[in-house]
């Protein structure tokens, strides 16, 4: 009998020990792979936002679902493969995105935002959050308004200080129809290239310049390739992070308001190094070597480009521009 009972008392204990290895060994929940795309380097600010993003997206869902960033992506594919399913998750600038909900092109009308708090202010409030609300009949689900900054020119030739010195000069710029005919009116020859070939093209002497925010010129080493930059700042240059719809209708709505949440930190998290990068970056690309000018009289472009101003009214609708321009929460 007591042989039988110890037999037994060993088979119990040995067969809860295994039950207990078995459950702390097993996963709680199975993980979720999903594919994020974005166009700059790793160390840039859309880098900043895609891990972000992972990070937040793994505590909110204790692990279930991971997020796997690429880099350095041509924008237009990797947001054509998010609408198409192919792809998860992208971060982008908003040139590209025209192509595909055109109405987001308004924001990207030069000297259209007065700084960065006015611009926060319209993104963050009712008519940028109608905005993300377009997306959805794309096959697009907009998650949230990230930021890559105000842009500026650069270029290998000379010192821009007023639209006249612009003239002539072989500027890559965006996919995106508002740039062209902003920089068509200022004489300059606007020459889209993918952002994955343009350090090439710089270095090669294809193109003259090209025109992006502090934080693309510097996570990109264009100083290396670029001897003047024109402190212009003649678009504020949103960035957007974007989910496939057919990836976020396979969610919970639990799990889709965990999205949203997530990459509202990681487009703060966005701007947060933007404005750090802003803080130290002319410094650090005067230190490279480039040229700056800094005393830009911007209201000589904006007398410039009043033929494309007339243009975007017909577009977009003047009283939608004015609501942005003259916005105050």
């Amino acid at each position: 009998m007591k042989i039988t009972r110890w037999v037994a008392v060993c088979a119990l204990t040995f067969s809860t020990t295994f039950i207990l290895v078995a459950t702390l060994a097993a996963p709680s929940r199975a993980e979720t792979v999903l594919q994020l795309g974005h166009p700059t380097a790793s160390n840039s600010h859309y880098g900043v936002a895609a891990a972000t993003l992972a990070d937040e997206l793994a505590k909110r869902s204790n692990g279930k679902f991971k997020v796997v960033s690429t880099p350095n992506g041509a924008e237009r594919e990797i947001i054509e493969s998010v609408q198409s399913g192919t792809l998860d998750l992208v971060v982008t600038s908003t040139g590209p995105v025209g192509n595909f909900v055109p109405e987001i092109e308004i924001v990207d009308i030069p000297f259209l935002f007065k700084d960065y708090e006015h611009a926060h202010a319209v993104l963050d409030g009712p008519i940028g959050q109608d905005m993300l609300k377009l997306f959805p009949a794309k096959g697009i689900e907009a998650l949230a308004w990230g930021e890559n900054g105000f842009r500026h020119i650069t270029n290998s030739k000379r010192p821009i200080n007023t639209p006249a010195d612009a003239k002539g000069l072989k500027i890559r710029i965006m996919e995106n129809q508002v740039h062209m005919s902003a920089f068509r009116q200022l004489g300059v020859l606007p020459t889209p290239i993918a952002f994955t070939e343009l350090f090439n093209a710089l270095q090669q002497g294809a193109i003259d310049g090209e025109e992006n925010p502090i934080p693309v010129i510097t996570s990109s080493e264009f100083a290396k390739v670029q001897k003047y930059l024109t402190l212009t700042g003649h678009v504020y240059s949103p960035a957007l992070i974007l989910m496939a719809k057919s990836t976020y209708d396979r969610l919970s709505p639990y799990e889709q308001n965990m999205f949203h949440e997530a990459a509202a930190v990681a487009a703060k998290a966005m701007r947060e190094k933007v404005a750090a990068v802003e803080a130290t970056g002319v410094a650090e690309l005067r230190a490279a070597g480039m040229q700056v000018v800094t005393d830009v009289d911007r209201t000589k472009f904006q007398e410039a480009l009043e033929p494309a101003y007339a243009e975007y009214a017909k577009k977009f609708g003047k009283d939608k521009i004015d609501q942005i321009r003259n916005y105050a929460p």
